[in-house]
């Protein structure tokens, strides 16, 4: 039945909790509504859990976990295969939602639709390669095995940005461990996240293995992190955020952590860099369809100063040649900022930038009219202590820079907490090395960009405990036994 809000039918109607394999209105029946950015108009409305809905939900996902843990492999893994299945069929349903609930363009969304099927499929392969191994007696007097069993109840807080590749980091990995999961959705991106719920439904997938949850931090989150029965927090967000996760939950028992917690990352381009290559992915990461809230997204722009003014003329016509726009309209480039809050920290950061010596060149602010679009935006800036360069700056806002040494750059690109994502640019292999030894971060790009669901994503520093993707991520999810025998 649509729901009706101001005699306007919602887009997505009213979705509701999911848990123990039912939808739930939740103990109280509060709802909120979710909006699309474009023009801050209401598009579902989505059940809130209480303190009591989430305790039962963590008590369903222990009983679930009992069953999913003890089905053979297999058969897991067919589970598996089935939900894969059935979101690929629903694909264009799911982009449709990623694009409305966080206004991404159209041709943007695909990468969260083939994330969770790839995400889906790649966890079930490692698992089928995932076997025990012996470790030899140093006196030849036992033997012992090393097995992998499923850890338990995964507890997982997803960020906002990429709804459903986010959710395909942890849903793969803990469905192909053995684990049951009880997700977070975010509350600015949450239908995507109850619409594989309703696929996982129509599925029938065991109960109890699959839950989402919506709701306030007081009501969900705190719960999900005091409760003794998660084994596993998992988390992609801010590092505040990972420090509460962290905080709540080891009062009441030991827990595993992922985190991911964000980056700052570097960009440097030396005078031997190719500029196009550097360029291409300055538009596509800080002015493509996802607005620049990207985790990995350059923030600081190093340029050599030979090439300085070349590069900020080309970054400065590639910014003012960006075109805005909603979901599917022909020859947009970008959407708008996922909500109002991130318009107001975007804001915040590029006005104490310019009061701290920042020059705008072009953009610089919110795009009139109701949607939560915001320009395109180029800072020069000579001072190296601003206060934007130590924070994560969530949008089209490339603060530019000139160096003249390698010193210099590498002190520059380091100083910052966090320590996830760097780019540089030369044709020096020798400096190459150079550089991706020196820098302290857990991924160094050179002289392009590569992600993929085999490639560990992961950080250092501030930016991170443990990582997504990769068959390393798995381990995350299992836990290794020893069984040693007397000969």
């Amino acid at each position: 039945m649509e729901t009706i809000v101001q005699n306007k039918a919602l887009k997505f109607g009213s979705k509701k909790l999911y848990i123990n394999g039912e939808f739930v209105n939740g103990a109280t029946n509060a709802t909120t509504f979710a909006t699309c950015p474009h023009d801050q108009q209401p598009i579902c409305e989505v059940a809130q859990a209480t303190k009591e809905d989430t305790e039962f939900a963590l008590q369903s996902a222990h009983e679930g976990f009992l069953k999913w843990s003890k089905l053979p492999l297999e058969e897991r893994l067919e589970w598996i295969k089935k939900l894969r299945d059935k979101i690929i069929e629903n694909g264009d349903q799911l982009r449709e939602a990623v694009c409305h609930e966080m206004g991404k363009t159209w041709d943007a969304s695909v990468e969260d639709l083939t994330s969770i099927a790839d995400s889906l499929a790649f966890y079930s392969e490692e698992m089928r390669v995932k076997s025990e191994f012996a470790i030899e007696d140093r006196q030849g007097t036992h033997t012992h095995r090393m097995v992998y069993q499923p850890l338990g109840v995964v507890t997982a807080f997803l960020a906002w940005n990429f709804p459903l590749l986010n959710l395909g980091f942890k849903l793969g990995p803990a469905l192909a461990a053995g684990c049951s999961i009880v997700i977070k959705a975010s509350e600015s991106s949450c239908i995507s996240s109850l619409m594989i719920a309703e696929f996982a439904h129509q599925i029938n997938f065991p109960k109890g293995v699959i839950t989402v949850l919506c709701g306030n931090r007081q009501n969900v989150g705190v719960p999900l992190c005091e409760s003794t029965i998660p084994k596993l927090v998992t988390m992609i967000g801010s590092t505040f955020t990972a420090q509460k996760l962290i905080e709540q939950s080891v009062k009441t028992s030991i827990k595993r952590y992922s985190m991911e917690c964000g980056g700052n990352a570097p960009f440097i381009l030396f005078e031997d860099g190719n500029m196009e290559d550097a360029l291409a992915i300055t538009k596509a990461i800080k002015f493509g369809g996802n607005a620049g809230q990207v985790c990995v997204a350059p923030n600081r722009f190093y340029i050599h100063e030979s090439v300085y003014d070349q590069f900020l003329l080309q970054l400065v016509e590639a910014a003012k040649g960006t075109k805005l726009g909603f979901f599917k309209e022909q020859g947009i480039n970008m959407g708008p900022l996922a909500n109002a809050s991130q318009i107001e920290s975007v804001s915040h950061f590029v006005n104490q930038c310019v009061e701290q010596g920042g020059k705008i060149l072009t953009g610089g602010k919110k795009v009139e009219g109701e949607g939560c679009y915001f320009e395109p935006t180029v800072i020069e800036l000579e001072n190296h202590k601003a206060d934007i360069l130590q924070h994560e700056v969530f949008g089209p806002v490339c603060v530019i820079m000139k160096f003249s040494t390698l010193e210099e750059v590498l002190e520059y690109a380091n100083d910052s907490t966090a320590g996830l994502a760097s780019y540089v640019f030369s044709e020096n292999e020798e400096l190459l090395e150079t550089v991706a030894m020196e820098l302290e971060f857990g991924e160094v790009q050179q002289n392009g960009v590569k992600y993929d669901i085999n490639l560990p994503h992961l950080g250092v520093k501030n930016s991170g405990i443990s990582m997504d993707c990769s068959k390393f991520a798995l381990d995350d999810y299992l836990i290794l036994k020893r069984i040693s025998k007397k000969l």
